[in-house]
């Protein structure tokens, strides 16, 4: 794991290249294998870079892809609230599914989660995954209205900026899964926007 140093470090330097050679970034995103508010030095990571994106370009957007399961951290959620894009992971609130499907490693509690993501007062945008399928024999389809509905229910308590839907988009190791339809997508955004609430749709 890369220290804050270093992380400032790495990407100063890739900024000054852009700055120098181009392209201009649009948004300077924490992503990828792991969970970023897993690192120790999160909070301070996260002001480093609105330091250098403040420097080189005033402009970017800053993004978190979160899975939300450190958001209850106060310095996590602090660090949350300082970004422009809080990206915050909420495939199902069935908590057998959570069990079943993500499997968490951790304590993962959905009831408190999503009163942590209440807490964010609007500043958060929600992503969920819907796909369908089995795992060890068992359905995990979420695009079912007894998902859909709970869910919605759910998201509009926490009453976030944006919702994210999306699917599978590359080959998993189980090849049971499947991804959502276009037009299950469709309906399912559909009835997130008559909530009043944006909605995007990857395919």
């Amino acid at each position: 794991m890369p220290s804050r140093k270093e992380v400032r470090e790495a990407l100063e330097k890739r900024l000054i290249d852009m700055k120098n050679n181009g392209p201009s970034p649009d948004v300077l995103t924490f992503a990828g294998n792991g969970e970023p508010t897993s690192h120790p030095s999160f909070p301070e990571i996260i002001d480093d870079v609105i330091d250098l994106r403040n420097k080189y370009f005033p402009d970017a957007k800053v993004s978190v892809l979160s899975n939300s399961t450190f958001i209850d951290k106060q310095k996590v959620f602090e660090a949350l609230c300082k970004v422009d894009n809080n990206i915050l992971k909420l495939d199902t609130v069935d908590k057998d599914y959570i069990n079943e499907v993500d499997r968490p490693s951790c304590n993962f509690d959905v009831d408190k989660i999503i009163e942590k993501m209440k807490d964010f007062n609007g500043k958060c945008i929600i992503q969920t995954m819907f796909m369908k399928g089995t795992v060890n024999g068992k359905s995990v389809d979420n695009t079912g209205d007894e998902f859909v509905d709970k869910w919605l229910e759910k998201v509009k308590y926490i009453s976030p900026s944006q919702v994210m839907i999306y699917t599978i988009d590359r080959e998993t190791p189980n090849k049971d899964l499947l991804k959502a339809t276009k037009e299950e997508l469709d309906r399912i955004g559909k009835k997130v926007e008559a909530a009043g609430i944006e909605c995007s749709i990857s395919y």
